[in-house]
């Protein structure tokens, strides 16, 4: 459900156009990159490590297969840069000489039958001199072993504003400590990865396949060949989800197969199975938070002292990023004149772990929303109250020096969740019953927000470019690398373009991604297609029609026929019509990336999530039996796929919450397997009551900002918040495994 427009409408936006694709891929003809078949084609495996670290001492190949029918790729074949370009400038495409987690890409292997070469990856033999290495948070500050440089500390960030320990230690202020652990978790997107590469001289590198991010996987190919831009290729097959997954890891995956295709002198496809793909692939990063708070007599936030630790495994990659908007969602919605957050991303010898939806930011707001609860039991004073006093106004300034300049009335927001959950009289009736029951239910609430876009000069420096195309056949084409993945993209800036043409969304064509063809309007990432990517293609299409009227073939008002008949007429006379938009930075966003102060988002989406729990003592699980989320995130451009947005997050989390847990051991996983890592089911979910209030963004299409991301972040504490009140203990890990409350009723 959702309030009534706050804007007027006009054309399609704010309707429920069903999505565009969906016919394509209910009869099957939406080609995934398994579907794809070339001639000559190779079927491409990867021979990986089976340490966590150590030397290479030599490599030999045992019979059983056919090796003269194999083409075998080494480090020594890359022709250029053995260093992933952008986000991974540590990280090997294949390794020399030594390794630093268990799953890491030595050689690469090409057959004609997929079967042989799958057999053929158990006959590699690999001897290795092993090293020592370092598995947890705790072991790699600690430095047991040192590994990685001096201190095993990857990036660090730090943001501080106001006198942080003069106020802990001012008399009459209450002062709590807290630690917060989160786990890995996998994306377990539907389809694995893979990837379809093509080699040759004249043209260069093509590549097919399953990705969120086009021009990084760009980027890292022209580093790894030492080719110009114009001779490498990525399209972008049908994507069977993502949420992260495919975000910088297709790039390791797309040159790999390049790789074998280059010396193959073939097409050679590389397609991972789920085994792999969860071994293999990036997670989650696992957290450890450490707040110390303190609050006047008043119940009002006086000081937070943050510690925000992430295990970014074997090589930086993308951590540096994760643990940026982590840190900077750290203090949350709330007011506090005295902050302290630092950051710091450590290695370890696993796989390395990348991004996934939140990105940082659910690890940050489950410790900070645990805390503020138990702090506001502390004190004496209803943890929904608590935070009314402390939600941040406009006006009020963030921990960065931003100043909150949005109409969102969060206490409201707080209120309307309130009631719409009976919250207060379910958390009475629950006490009063829970004693002597053998199911303890328990309810629990989140207040948080998620920075939509790029951090701070993000989207600047990415400067990105969205075009519209008119056709002959008079049609409309939207040119764009943001890739479709499931989350309806495809549909939104249809209805985008279709809405500043003034035209249906029938016209309006949305090709895959092909870096031969649109340009780079960056990666399908950080909720920011809608908001950043659709403001541009709402900007574009309003040129294309100012182009139209002002040549006089096309007079307001008009229809469809209308419009295709003078965009036919225009293409016939003047040739294929274009218009291209490239992204300018709001005058009023500020941020300086030496001292980490300014404005880190343009803009925020808010949130209230309540989750109602009943814990079970015979068997001590725990199931979610009723669930609200309430937010704002601007206007609707489709309410049916942002509720569905929604629902899928809210389900992604209560997995992470409650039951999805990566076993590593000795940095691998040991349950990559679906019988063995246990996501939620449908028996697993309540239904998700799904409310929107919706507030205008001056600088998004028709009012809109991001939302993909937000609904991660508040399911994990708010369930955790209701289990501890459930049980009267407080549970301050995810996931909360049976384990973890039998550990918990048992003290």
């Amino acid at each position: 459900m959702h309030d009534a427009p706050v804007i007027a409408r006009t054309g399609t936006v704010g309707g429920n156009l069903e999505r565009i694709e969906v016919n394509a891929k209910l009869d099957g003809s939406a080609k995934y990159v398994d579907d794809v078949v070339l001639p000559d084609m190779l079927h491409g495996v990867t021979v990986r490590s089976t340490i966590p670290r150590g030397r290479i001492r030599s490599i030999s190949y045992l019979p059983g297969v056919p090796w003269d029918e194999f083409t075998i790729v080494t480090a020594a074949d890359i022709p250029g840069s053995n260093r992933a370009s952008g986000f991974a400038p540590d990280q090997p495409f294949l390794a020399e000489g030594v390794v630093n987690h268990p799953e890491e890409p030595i050689l690469l292997l090409a057959h004609p039958d997929r079967h042989v070469a799958a057999r053929a990856r158990g006959l590699v033999k690999i001897d290795y001199e092993p090293l020592p290495a370092v598995f947890t948070i705790a072991d790699s500050l600690a430095c047991t072993p040192l590994v990685w440089g001096k201190d095993n500390v990857l990036k660090r960030y730090r943001v501080e504003r106001g006198e942080v320990d003069a106020a802990l230690a001012r008399p009459g202020h209450v002062v709590l400590e807290g630690v917060y652990e989160t786990g890995a978790q996998e994306q377990l997107y539907l389809e694995p990865n893979g990837m379809l590469a093509t080699y040759d001289a004249e043209n260069g590198v093509t590549v097919w396949g399953s990705m969120q991010c086009p021009y990084f996987i760009h980027g890292g190919l022209k580093t790894l060949f030492g080719l110009p831009s114009d001779k490498i290729r990525v399209i972008q097959t049908e994507t069977g989800g993502a949420f992260g997954g495919k975000e910088e890891y297709p790039t390791l995956i797309a040159g790999h197969a390049a790789l074998l295709a280059m010396k193959a002198g073939k097409p050679v496809k590389l397609i991972y199975d789920r085994a792999e793909d969860m071994a293999a692939t990036t997670k989650r990063h696992p957290s450890r938070t450490r707040i110390v708070a303190a609050v006047d007599a008043t119940g009002r936030l006086q000081a937070l002292d943050i510690d925000f630790v992430l295990d970014g495994g074997a090589y930086t990659t993308i951590s540096p990023v994760v643990l940026s908007r982590g840190l900077l969602h750290a203090a949350g919605a709330y007011r506090c004149p005295n902050t302290r957050i630092v950051g710091r991303a450590v290695a370890t010898n696993a796989p390395p772990h990348g991004a996934f939806r939140g990105f940082g930011a659910p690890q940050s707001l489950f410790a900070l929303e645990r805390h503020l609860s138990k702090l506001a039991k502390a004190i004496g004073l209803d943890e929904v109250e608590f935070r009314r006093r402390n939600a941040l106004h406009d006006g009020d300034t963030f921990a960065t020096g931003q100043v909150r300049q949005e109409r969102v009335d969060l206490c409201s927001m707080l209120d309307r969740a309130v009631t719409v959950t009976d919250y207060h009289g379910k958390r009475a009736r629950f006490e009063r019953d829970n004693p002597g029951s053998t199911t303890k239910r328990g309810i629990g609430l989140a207040m948080f927000l998620h920075g939509a876009g790029f951090t701070g000069s993000g989207e600047r420096t990415l400067a990105s470019v969205v075009g519209i195309e008119g056709t002959a056949e008079g049609r409309v084409a939207v040119l764009v690398s943001s890739v479709e993945m499931g989350q309806g993209a495809n549909t939104a800036l249809s209805q985008i373009a279709a809405d500043a043409l003034r035209i249906s969304p029938a016209l309006v064509d949305r090709p895959n991604p092909d870096t031969a063809r649109v340009p780079n309007s960056g990666p399908t990432v950080a909720s920011r297609t809608t908001m950043i990517v659709g403001n541009l293609v709402e900007q574009a299409a309003s040129g294309l029609r100012q182009t139209l009227v002002q040549s006089g073939l096309l007079a307001e008002p008009y229809g469809d026929e209308e419009f295709s008949a003078a965009l036919r007429t225009y293409v016939q006379r003047f040739g294929v019509l274009r218009v291209y938009t490239q992204y300018r930075q709001p005058p009023t966003i500020h941020w300086d990336d030496t001292t980490y102060q300014g404005d880190a988002y343009g803009t925020f989406a808010w949130a209230v999530y309540v989750a109602e729990v009943a814990v079970d003592l015979l068997t001590y699980e725990v199931r979610v039996t009723d669930f609200v989320a309430l937010q704002d995130v601007g206007t609707l451009i489709n309410p049916m796929l942002a509720e569905g947005q929604v629902e899928g997050g809210v389900v992604q989390a209560i997995g992470w919450a409650l039951s999805e847990k990566v076993a590593l051991l000795e940095g691998r996983m040991a349950n990559n397997r679906l019988s063995g890592y246990l996501a939620p089911t449908s028996e697993d979910v309540p239904d998700v009551r799904v409310v929107f209030q919706e507030t205008p963004y001056g600088h998004g299409p028709s009012g809109a900002k991001g939302l993909g991301e937000l609904p991660m972040d508040g399911p994990g504490p708010a369930i955790a918040n209701a289990v501890s009140q459930a049980l009267g203990a407080d549970l301050d890990r995810l996931p909360i495994l049976p384990e973890d409350v039998l550990t918990a009723v048992e003290g």
